[in-house]
């Protein structure tokens, strides 16, 4: 495997150049996971973060009484559990492969010491936090202040944005997908059924047709399309 090539690949190292990857390259360790098995578990030491060369991640939450909230799910390109950079913190979630992946694992010491040698790297970290920062502060808002069928309208109207095309596939399961939003199956099936009867869309297995995205998007934002 060319280990510098898949680094370039993760959205955080994209714009890095050879001499700075070949140094990140000498402190990355890959790592091969099954699908099921975790990577770490909530409250475990965080000894380092982790980027996605291939398959998907889940990052989540369980409450006292075992309900899972899940936080991202995650596939190539992505990192996770870089909140551990910023001091000594366990990891706050759990996170279990989807199916079989493929990591690069950056102890977090070690990435420190580049951090500090390469200023790019470092507002390119600042920025990466803000990011997450205001991906949490929206997903508090949308659990608190819309209705499932708002949610999965920008779900599904982030996801068809983000992939530039109407017609988007799934990489998630129904129920997967239900707990990324907050709900159960259930409600998801009905939120589906709702979006579709008012012509924003059309569902063949896992391919979504957005039949007219800034309809959609006024829909989730809203309530209601015009």
């Amino acid at each position: 495997m060319n280990t510098i090539a898949k680094l370039k690949e993760i959205s955080l190292f994209s714009f890095l150049d050879t001499e700075v990857l070949e140094k990140l390259k000498s402190i990355s360790i890959l790592k091969n996971y099954i699908s099921g098995e975790h990577v770490f578990r909530e409250g475990e030491p965080g000894k380092g973060f982790f980027g996605i060369i291939s398959g998907r991640v889940k990052i989540y939450k369980n409450n006292f009484e075992g309900k899972e909230q899940i936080l991202h799910l995650l596939g190539p390109g992505d990192i996770f559990a870089e909140v551990v950079l910023g001091g000594d913190f366990n990891y706050p979630a759990n996170s279990l492969c989807l199916e079989d992946s493929t990591l690069v694992f950056i102890p977090k010491e070690k990435f420190k010491k580049l951090f500090q040698a390469e200023p790019d790297l470092a507002l390119k970290m600042i920025w990466l936090f803000s990011l997450r920062l205001k991906e949490l502060v929206q997903k508090v808002e949308d659990l608190s202040l819309k209705e499932v069928p708002q949610r999965l309208a920008l779900y599904l109207y982030s996801l068809a944005l983000d992939k530039q095309k109407k017609v988007v596939r799934l990489e998630t399961t129904k129920s997967e997908l239900a707990y990324l939003l907050g709900t159960i199956p259930e409600t998801l099936s009905r939120a589906f059924k709702s979006l579709k009867e008012q012509g924003l869309l059309l569902t063949r297995g896992k391919d979504i047709e957005i039949l007219d995205p800034e309809s959609l998007k006024a829909f989730a934002q809203l309530g209601k399309h015009f």
